[in-house]
């Protein structure tokens, strides 16, 4: 009975051992899964120094609008129908000697480039809303035309 007794209490301990050894097994391989360092995603537009702003227009009609750019506001880019830092630019150099824009030439068509821009359309392509700096309907309608006629 002796060895009974003796032989249970050997299986009892191997058995707890094995399970502790099991679960610290399971907790160490738990514990390296979680040190994986995640890598952030980059994405195009984080390494795109200035997006595209076409302001509704077409590839075709922003072409128009590059040529013209292109003819009297020293822009030097590709015709390429995408609106970007340098078209930009160059409206901005117009905006600035014509239409009141008083910031600086960067490229970005922001608040203060779409008042004056609103001013020139509110001029001569049927802008009839506000000079609020929000590229609206309104404002790409007569962007528009605008396009359509230079």
């Amino acid at each position: 009975m002796r060895s009974n007794i003796l032989a249970r209490t050997l299986i009892s301990a191997t058995a707890v051992v094995g399970i502790a050894a099991g679960s610290l097994a399971g907790a160490a391989t738990s514990f390296a899964a979680s040190e994986t360092v995640a890598k952030p995603v980059v994405s195009a537009e984080a390494v795109t120094p200035a997006a595209v702003n076409n302001l509704g227009l077409s590839a075709a009609q922003a072409k128009n609008v590059q040529r013209w750019l292109k003819t009297y506001w020293g822009y030097t880019g590709s015709i390429d129908g995408q609106l970007g830092t340098n078209s930009w630019k160059a409206f901005q150099r117009c905006l600035k000697a014509n239409w009141g824009y008083t910031g600086s030439i960067d490229g970005v068509p922001g608040t203060n480039t779409i008042k004056a821009l609103q001013r020139l359309l509110k001029h001569s392509w049927g802008y009839t809303g506000a000079i609020d700096g929000i590229a609206g309907a309104g404002t790409k309608a007569a962007f528009k035309r605008f396009a359509n006629a230079v």
